[in-house]
């Protein structure tokens, strides 16, 4: 099999345009190393790309994307784990000032733990991944008088403030924020909209964020 055009079509496209405007700054990145100050823990949903919702420039942002923008909890154990691994090198190497867990709307990860879909196959690691998600569908508590709509998006808000918890569970981490050296963030997009809305911690619901007033951009 060839590789796919659409990707030689999309490199031809950034080496004519985007790398000709910021070579100099590609550059710079190789020689000095990178240093951003965002981490940010994302959907690997190909509609949810954090670079492009966020316009970020190169070396602006360490991303780790995963289904359903899941942060385990601290296990140090023998196991792999690539979130836990992604964290070490951002907070303890990158030294990152804020990190972002980024939620999104119509999650096929969080509609599966919803449905309690079938398994994909045997091994079914789609199913224990998104187990963790577990206290964020008690967080949301019975459907109730809920749409099965309505019911999504309150589990995939509530995955964003679980992985936040979940965050704290890192003793480094958790001390880094009791420092103030760390700040941890949720936002959530909407894939059909394009909105974008960010955490108030003091009330605990995600505020819409204007999209005319630079002023009202998120304050990572």
């Amino acid at each position: 099999m060839t590789f796919p055009q659409k990707l030689i079509d999309g490199y031809g496209a950034f080496a004519a345009g985007r790398l000709r405007i910021e070579q100099d700054r590609y550059r710079e990145l190789a020689e000095t190393g990178q240093r951003p100050e965002i981490m940010l823990i994302g959907c690997c949903d190909s509609r949810c790309a954090p670079e492009a919702i966020f316009n970020a420039r190169p070396g602006e942002l360490f991303v780790v994307r995963n289904i359903g923008n899941i942060v385990p909890p601290y296990a140090p154990d023998a196991q792999a784990h690539g979130v836990s691994a992604a964290l070490e090198f951002g907070v303890m190497a990158l030294k990152v000032k804020h990190i972002v867990v980024l939620g999104h709307a119509q999650c096929g990860g969080v509609q599966a733990f919803a449905e309690d879909a079938a398994p994909l196959t045997p091994s079914d690691f789609i199913g224990h991944w998104m187990s963790l998600m577990a206290p964020a569908a008690k967080r949301v508590g019975p459907r109730g008088s809920m749409t099965h709509a309505e019911y999504i998006g309150a589990l995939e808000r509530a995955s964003v403030l679980n992985s936040l918890d979940n965050l704290k569970t890192f003793p480094r981490i958790a001390k880094l924020i009791e420092k103030g050296d760390l700040t941890t963030h949720g936002a959530y997009f909407g894939v059909a909209t394009g909105d974008l809305s960010v955490l108030d911690k003091a009330s605990g619901k995600f505020m819409p964020v204007a999209r005319d007033r630079t002023d009202a951009a998120p304050k990572f």
